[in-house]
């Protein structure tokens, strides 16, 4: 979203967002291809569009809106994914904003991702079954964008699939 703002003729400031197929619709001149162009350029091209109506119009653009902060939810949980950190977010909401935990999560062992360099991570052990199972959510941390949660699988449902099944086999009847 570009906030438009003219300095001279007012009636003309506007909010507009671009479009899938890059352009936007401007009050008085009609739709301007701005995708992939920085502030600047996008700037010289409204004022070329309105030179056609306005005598050297004098405009301010605001980029009022971009990709929005996030945090990435992943492993045993209901809906993996990326998801807008929209304010304040814990581990324990994440997870929930997430579908929860699955049957084979390691609810002792989330492990929560945090940059702290461009190409260095921190990693933090979160015992979210303790956390839950006291009551006391005092170190549920709080969420920063580019977070990354992942709940890993437990141990049980990682020999499951080697154990034998009990309605096959010894004792079955057909």
């Amino acid at each position: 979203m570009l906030d438009i703002s003219f300095e001279f003729t007012p009636e003309f400031n506007q909010t507009v967002t671009v479009q899938p197929d890059g352009y936007i619709s401007l009050r008085g001149v009609g739709d301007v291809h701005v995708a992939g162009r920085t502030v600047p350029e996008i700037n010289e091209t409204i004022r070329t569009a309105y030179d056609k109506i306005l005598q050297n119009p004098s405009i301010a653009i605001v980029l009022k809106d971009f990709e929005k902060p996030y945090v990435v939810v992943d492993g045993q949980v209901g809906r993996p994914g990326k998801y807008e950190l929209r304010g304040d977010m814990t581990v324990t909401e994440a997870i929930a904003i997430a579908g929860g935990f699955n049957n084979s999560a390691k609810h002792s062992q989330v492990v929560l991702f945090r940059r702290v360099s461009p190409d260095l991570y921190e990693a933090r052990l979160i015992n979210v079954k303790k956390m839950l199972k006291s009551h006391d959510l005092s170190e549920d941390a709080h969420l920063k964008p580019g977070d990354i949660l992942f709940v890993p699988q437990n141990s049980l449902s990682k020999i499951k699939p080697f154990m034998p099944n009990p309605g096959i086999g010894i004792g079955s009847t057909f």
